[in-house]
């Protein structure tokens, strides 16, 4: 057994309280990286939807979106793909998850043959249900 001195007299008890401003240190800064990273993480493809009167959707599964903008460029979620790729694409990700709804965010500036043919290539993937996303109007 240690016989040594210890730091604390007869008189004086051990402090009770725990030190907080480490904790709050850490936290502020965990505050400042997610306020930081949480639009990043939000941002997809950029394209100026048309407007339209309807109200918001509410859902819980992450629908599978694909963006058409102006110049014919493809996105499936982030990632550019060709037009002759799509189907596939598509096919494989809705035999893992066959109820994930599909919505298009096609540009306002998109001729509308571009957004038919994109809907035209779900149809031969096996996608029966499609919904097109808007902004609320101004």
């Amino acid at each position: 057994m240690w016989a040594g001195q210890s730091k604390w007299g007869k008189d004086t008890e051990p402090m009770g309280e725990i030190n907080v401003t480490p904790l709050v240190d850490v936290m502020l800064v965990l505050l400042i990286i997610f306020m930081v990273t949480a639009p990043l993480l939000t941002q997809g493809v950029n394209v100026d939807l048309p407007d339209a009167a309807s109200s918001a959707m509410q859902q819980d599964v992450e629908p599978l979106v694909i963006s058409v903008r102006s110049s014919g460029e493809i996105f499936l979620q982030k990632h550019a793909v060709k037009a002759a790729q799509l189907a596939a694409r598509v096919q494989a990700i809705r035999e893992q998850k066959p109820d994930v709804p599909v919505y298009i965010r096609g540009d306002a500036k998109t001729p509308y043959e571009r957004i038919a043919q994109v809907m035209s290539t779900l149809e031969k993937a096996g996608v029966r249900k499609v919904g097109l996303v808007t902004e609320p109007v101004r």
